[in-house]
């Protein structure tokens, strides 16, 4: 007898209420923008070498903050997949700060 099992993979949830999209659009765009926009008002306010240094120590706070979020609401068995900003954002929402009673 084979004793080989596929592990399931759960889906990444649908978010169902308009708070709840609002606010997994809002992270979406927190994590994927800020390291411009910290980019761009460094350059606005003082000079364009400080803002290259802004962007790139952005990118690493950046990919700090989102592996965090990643890592604390996606399932251990699903940790390898890739998932993009709007993954990790639906994620985020669903697991901890819209927790929905599933409608069946």
């Amino acid at each position: 007898m084979q004793t080989d099992f596929i592990e399931l993979i759960e889906p990444t949830p649908v978010l169902r209420t308009k708070k709840c999209k609002f606010i997994s659009f809002l992270i979406r765009i927190f994590l994927q923008y800020t390291t411009f926009i910290a980019a761009l008002l460094a350059w606005y306010i003082y000079d364009y070498f400080i803002a290259i240094a802004i962007l790139l120590l952005s990118f690493i706070i950046m990919g700090i903050i989102r592996s965090k979020i990643r890592n604390a609401v996606i399932p251990s068995n699903q940790k390898e997949y890739q998932y993009n900003d709007q993954g990790i954002a639906d994620w985020y929402v669903a697991r901890e700060l819209c927790i929905e009673l599933e409608d069946e």
